[in-house]
């Protein structure tokens, strides 16, 4: 699946029951883009070979790899989306995501983000 704001290549997460309310759509799998971190309602889970490499090196598969996912997709708002971050980002460090860390390389590492990550990174410091 193509990303619909780049056509660059996805990675899609199955987002966690709990989280599913921050989803776009609410829906229950997501794509994220390997190239400008926009997250889309998808079909059907898991990375195509070899599709949007970097991503999947610096976020990881499973609850708290959707959970961060799903974070990323709230980010173009803080004021409106603050809860749902921190619900996202607290669930997906309980499942074992150094979200610290993953947001600090996603911040260096994909200059076309559709957000300015460094400067959220630093503005979710304050309340994460």
């Amino acid at each position: 699946m193509a990303c619909p704001e780049c056509g660059g290549a996805t990675v899609r997460y199955v987002v966690p029951e709990d989280l599913r309310t921050y989803a776009p759509e609410s829906t229950d799998i997501i794509a994220l883009c390997g190239d400008c971190l926009h997250v889309s309602p998808a079909t059907v889970a898991g990375a195509q070979a070899d599709e949007a490499k970097q991503l999947v090196d610096v976020i990881p598969d499973g609850d708290g790899g959707a959970a961060l996912a799903v974070a990323l997709g709230l980010l173009d708002s803080l004021a409106l989306n603050r809860s749902g971050i921190v619900e996202c980002l607290e669930y997906a460090e309980e499942s074992g995501v150094d979200v610290h860390l993953a947001l600090d390389r996603l911040a260096h590492g994909f200059p076309e983000a559709h957000v300015d990550l460094e400067r959220r990174r630093s503005q979710l410091t304050a309340f994460f």
